[in-house]
């Protein structure tokens, strides 16, 4: 029995070791030499295994021919072990060909593509497979050069257990390319793959799956895409942008992704079985259909809030006799048994305008349920839907359609099921929803040696430093901090900077107690936010006396260069007096290719200032890009501003992200804008915002609102407000904006919704001075 145990216990040691270093008899390589000469050697059922560590700068190219039943295999020592850093990719070219466990991070591809399925137009990759494969915020530091993560050619390709996170700069996370015979009907697999989080980019090209474009969108991919999980993918509103004809979509999860699946291109797709999970996080969207014989069945949608392209469920019209990379009409297009439980926005003829004037026609809308007890409008209804039929649909017995048949009203309960998904439930489903087995999850996608946890740290998520008064303590504190500190000045303390602060991880800034400590500064700018800072200041006085005599000094900027990570600043409680130095001294400057998820200023006093508060107009190409996403004023007074405190600027007329979003509200504007550096003219100029929530504001002996409106169906909400000696209220733009029936409130957001309630005694309105309280006194 002994000798048995001891027979037993050298197996297992053989056996771990066995499955450590993978293969014994497959060459272990440790340079690229290495592998260039042992992959040009290589024949089919052999396996090359790259050696653990960081493989820097290495640009593989894994070029043969193997076997159906020997395929020729690229692996590695230790999964989770292999790293290719630096300027690293890989191509991949011949037949029966497999790659797996590889690691990209901490660097950007070389060339256009982090992973290839060729060596060159003439040399592609068919029958090959890449599997449990990490790249991993492998992103250019150039927001707006663009690669590809993975560029799919030839066929019979497969694409599976993959970990794909984090890209932040221009260009597709994958996608399928067709763009020659050898790679089209392609019959690519893409499955089982995690798709990690991919930040708003404030621009188009920021698909996270595109298959196909526009030039060959009537070209057959026959691609399928299964049971992939794609993780708050917000990278613009087309999460999936289909650009081809007859792929298939089924069994894949969408978790509080801002945007949707977008029929695009192309004709005769299924969409069939996918989740759509928004838990009421803002623009989160479902399926979008665009051209013919579209079929979407048995999909399950739950607490999607995007409107207009970003809805639940969006059928869009059409360009007449469309060229090829506009918009074609829905023809022939199936809507049946999916289910949409408290989802916000259902939209028919999306788009319509008068070039968008084709109305779907042949289609077919039944079998599907819609529950929504909290909204009783959820459809939206653009143009002419007589070309859709609508079928033994059911809805809450709250919810108005707008259409006379095919809707029968019912009472529902929702029951959890095994997910934790509310289902609808009632006698009259015929046809419940049932979730398929198959379905993707966080758990089931990916590889499982790699961690899908968050790696963004997040503000005022890290340990407490206090910072004793004095020469540059606060400069000091900044070098020894991490990711998420927070640094507590002294109440009432002065403290005295001659270095400008670099802010390259996320921290916040607080007093610790009710004196507001005094922050002054002998350098042109503060705080410098670099690539991967975000920022937050409260309960602080930030004074400008100190400051250099020259003209352009900022107490906030952001780098000079590009930067791929997206930022956040906040401000709470602060005093930002004196900034009068010299001309032209801002609160806060951006720069070109530099994009804020978040800026909020909060229960603030700004004044005389020289400058502007919030200069954010960098992007002039008017290609559709701009400086931040939302934008908050919230109970703040600004006085003696000589430039305006907001100029917030979004050109072009490209529909594929839907900011900047603004809420401006109790906020005193006093003497702003009078400067004759204030090239505008206006306290707040707002060119091609696209959600404009100005109310409950006085503006007193001051340049007006300038609003200039373009791109899609803008929301402006403006109400509520008082111009005393002011400039008031100035409209320009696309014409269609300002038709009689646009200037009225409509809360369901439809387009080009506009509510005006301005010039007006804010008392006559049911507001006073107890609502203005915190502010007004500052005055």
């Amino acid at each position: 029995m002994e000798r048995y145990k001891i027979v037993l216990v050298c197996f297992l040691i053989l056996a771990i070791h066995s499955c450590k270093q993978g293969n014994p008899e497959a060459p272990v390589v440790h340079t690229v030499d290495e592998f260039n000469k042992t992959v040009a050697q290589a024949k089919a059922g052999d396996v090359i295994t790259l050696a653990n560590g960081v493989w820097k700068d290495a640009e593989l190219l894994f070029e043969g021919n193997g076997t159906e039943e020997k395929p020729i295999v690229l692996t590695v020592e230790e999964k989770g072990k292999v790293f290719l850093e630096g300027a690293s990719n890989l191509r991949i070219a011949g037949s029966h060909l497999v790659v797996e466990g590889l690691v990209f991070r901490n660097g950007f591809t070389p060339t256009g593509s982090v992973i290839a399925f060729k060596k060159d137009d003439g040399h592609l990759a068919n029958n090959c497979r890449l599997t449990e494969c990490v790249i991993d915020n492998y992103s250019n530091p150039d927001r707006f050069e663009q690669d590809y993560w993975v560029a799919l050619y030839g066929k019979n390709n497969r694409v599976d257990h993959n970990h794909l996170e984090g890209k932040r700069n221009l260009g597709v996370t994958m996608a399928v390319r067709l763009t020659s015979e050898e790679s089209q009907e392609n019959n690519h697999q893409i499955d089982h793959n995690y798709f990690g989080p991919r930040p708003t980019f404030g621009s188009n090209g920021g698909e996270t799956l595109r298959i196909g474009t526009s030039h060959f969108s009537m070209t057959n991919s026959k691609t399928l895409v299964s049971s992939n999980y794609f993780d708050r993918c917000d990278g613009e509103h087309e999460i999936i942008s289909n650009k081809s004809c007859q792929n298939i979509y089924n069994y894949n999860t969408f978790f509080e992704c801002a945007g949707t699946l977008t029929m695009r291109h192309g004709n005769e797709t299924l969409v069939d079985g996918n989740v759509f999970i928004g838990n009421g996080k803002p623009r989160t969207g479902g399926i979008r259909i665009i051209n013919e014989k579209q079929t979407v069945v048995n999909n399950y949608a739950y607490g999607l809030t995007g409107y207009r392209f970003r809805g639940a469920l969006v059928i869009m019209n059409g360009v007449p006799n469309s060229p090829i990379n506009r918009y074609f009409q829905v023809d022939s297009a199936v809507v049946r048994n999916n289910t949409f439980v408290d989802c916000d926005f259902i939209q028919l003829d999306a788009g319509s305008d008068s070039e968008r004037s084709a109305v779907p026609i042949n289609s077919l809308m039944e079998d599907n349920i819609f529950y929504n007890d909290k909204k009783d409008s959820i459809f939206t209804i653009y143009d002419d839907i007589s070309g859709i039929t609508f079928k033994d649909n059911l809805i809450g017995t709250n919810i108005v359609t707008g259409i006379p048949t095919g809707f029968k009203k019912i009472n529902m309960k929702l029951v959890k099921n095994a997910m934790g998904l509310p289902i609808p439930k009632s006698p009259e489903i015929k046809n419940p929803v049932t979730i398929d087995p198959n379905i993707a999850t966080k758990e089931n996608t990916g590889v499982r040696w790699y961690s899908k946890k968050d790696k963004d740290v997040k503000l005022g998520s890290g340990k407490t430093v206090k910072v004793v008064a004095g020469m540059n303590t606060l400069y000091d504190a900044v070098k020894n901090s991490a990711p998420g500190d927070i640094l507590e000045l002294a109440s009432g303390q002065t403290y005295e900077m001659t270095k400008a602060i670099a802010i390259d991880h996320p921290l916040t800034f607080k007093s610790d107690g009710k004196e507001k400590p005094i922050v002054l500064f002998a350098k042109n700018s503060l705080f410098d936010i670099q690539n991967g800072g975000s920022l937050a200041l409260e309960g602080l006085r930030f004074d400008g006396k100190s400051a250099p005599d020259y003209s352009g000094n900022s107490v906030i900027r952001t780098s000079k260069y590009s930067m791929n990570r997206n930022y956040k600043l906040f401000i709470d409680n602060c005093d930002f007096v004196d900034l009068d130095m010299n001309h032209s001294f801002d609160v806060f400057q951006v720069a070109k290719s530099t994009f804020a998820d978040t800026i909020s200023v909060k229960n603030s006093f700004f004044k005389n200032i020289t400058g502007h508060v919030l200069e954010l107009n960098k992007e002039t190409d008017d290609i559709g890009i701009y400086n931040a996403e939302y934008v908050i004023l919230k109970n703040n007074v600004f006085s003696d501003i000589q430039g305006s405190v907001l100029n917030l600027y979004r050109g072009g007329k490209d529909e594929s992200t839907y900011g900047p979003f603004l809420e401006v509200d109790h906020c005193v504007f006093d003497n702003v804008g009078h400067g004759s550096r204030n090239k505008d003219g206006s306290a707040i100029s707002l060119y091609g915002v696209q959600v404009i929530d100005i109310k409950n504001s006085i503006f007193s002996q001051s340049k007006g609102v300038n609003v200039h409106l373009v791109v899609g169906g803008p929301v402006v909400h403006i109400q509520n407000n008082d111009f005393y000696e002011s400039d008031g209220l100035k409209v320009t733009g696309d014409e269609k904006y300002h038709t009689k029936n646009l200037w009225k409130l409509d809360p369901d957001f439809s387009e080009g919704s506009f509510s005006l309630s301005t010039n007006s005694p804010l008392k006559d309105k049911g507001i006073d001075g107890k609502d203005l309280g915190t502010i007004s006194s500052k005055l």
